[in-house]
């Protein structure tokens, strides 16, 4: 069999050294959980492991205000609730970004607003952001996309223009950097994802983070059902859900900081080393940082340009996952607004009270975003962690040369 033969049609795989299985964990966590089980007690406030995974977190992050909580979606609610926005106000976010993003803000009585993004970066920009800007409008939740900064220069001239407050969410970007300044220390709030899946890991966990003294005076009561830690009042003036770290999860996660940089540095020195092997190859949209900023690679997301190969995508899919790369199609099955949830708007029981209050005259039905659109028409998602050997991501440039040679126009 020729060696040009696609392995979908029989011809041998191009991908020969398949990713081992990951090994996240090991002696550090160990010796943390160790330590941890001789505690009297495993309540986050003032412990151990939770103080450990603070000053970690501030060791890297230059932040004077942290609240360690029990996801990334955890994180984000409690930013959007220190926010104190009345209800009916709108919040613009990305039309392509996790639901943990706008959880908290339905929950809060707030509008998501969703903006398109970007055809390069798949991020908010302040253009996009200044189209959907409205009277309502109190704020913007930037979502650094697979670790790609947004242009927060832009977005923060924009906001301060308009009196917004910026919410980053920073769950896929762990490391990344605009202009040199890690995200999340840009915005009036910064929060970040120990979630499994992510750059860092304790199954799950968050941070949200903030250097402004008013917003960060008592950011712990917004995710420790309102109570007063610093003075012991068990007598909330208003409502905040339970959104506490444990001990087991600080101990992880204070763990896996240690390892911080390696990470970063390990997932672009392989991000780095695929798109030089796929720069020359026609039929490709590859990843993009804008000059001066740090992609720390969630994963390593790319786009087909469908119009010069004779198959639709899905074919390529199939037909380099036969060779052996491991990667998905669409990141999203579709934008954001146009999940049921947003179109029924069953927000409540099937119900949205904020537009039977007249609050709103939102209907997610006529949101447009054919940008977010197009790129989930054509991405492809390819799995990159820092375990990969080189070798691996070489045989997954050869695949791709070998599939996209086949199928081209």
């Amino acid at each position: 069999m020729n060696a040009d033969t696609l392995a979908i049609n029989g011809g041998p795989a191009a991908v020969t050294v398949s990713p081992p299985r990951r090994a996240r964990w090991g002696a550090a966590e160990l010796a943390r959980l160790s330590a941890m089980v001789e505690q009297e007690s495993l309540f986050y406030w003032q412990a151990p492991q939770t103080t450990a995974l603070v000053d970690g977190f501030k060791a890297i992050y230059p932040f004077r205000h942290v609240m360690p909580c029990s996801s990334g979606t955890a994180s984000l609610h409690i930013a959007v609730a220190a926010l104190r926005l009345p209800p009916g106000s709108e919040v613009i976010v990305p039309a392509i970004t996790d639901m943990g993003s706008v959880i908290g803000l339905l929950y809060q009585q707030l509008v998501p607003v969703f903006a398109d993004v970007d055809p390069l970066t798949y991020n908010l920009t302040a253009e996009t952001v200044a189209r959907v800007i409205s009277p309502r409008t109190r704020a913007i939740m930037p979502v650094h996309l697979v670790g790609n900064p947004c242009d927060m220069t832009a977005i923060m001239a924009l906001a301060r223009a308009h009196e917004l407050q910026v919410i980053e969410d920073c769950a896929q970007a762990w490391g990344a950097r605009h202009q040199g300044a890690l995200v999340g220390s840009l915005g009036d709030f910064g929060c970040y994802s120990f979630n499994d899946f992510k750059h860092l890991s304790c199954g799950e966990g968050g941070l949200t983070a903030t250097n402004d003294d008013a917003l960060g005076a008592g950011l712990s009561k917004w995710g420790d059902k309102h109570y007063d830690r610093v003075t012991g009042g068990r007598d909330p003036a208003t409502l905040s859900p339970n959104y506490r770290i444990t001990e087991p999860q600080a101990a992880v996660a204070a763990a896996q900081l240690e390892r911080h940089d390696a990470i970063v540095a390990r997932r672009i020195v392989l991000a780095e080393r695929l798109t030089a092997a796929l720069r020359a190859l026609p039929g490709l949209r590859l990843p993009a940082a804008a000059p001066g900023d740090t992609h720390s690679f969630w994963f390593y997301l790319l786009r087909l340009e469908l119009g010069q190969l004779n198959v639709p995508r899905d074919t390529v899919l199939a037909a380099l996952r036969a060779e052996g790369v491991v990667l998905e199609g669409a990141y999203l099955p579709r934008p954001v607004p146009e999940y049921p949830v947003f179109r029924d708007q069953n927000f409540f029981a099937g119900r949205w009270p904020l537009r039977e209050a007249g609050l709103t005259s939102i209907d997610y039905r006529q949101v447009d975003v054919p940008g977010a659109r197009a790129m989930l028409a054509d991405c492809l998602v390819l799995r990159l962690f820092e375990e990969m050997p080189e070798a691996y991501l070489d045989g997954v440039a050869t695949a791709f040369g070998k599939v996209l040679a086949a199928y081209r126009r």
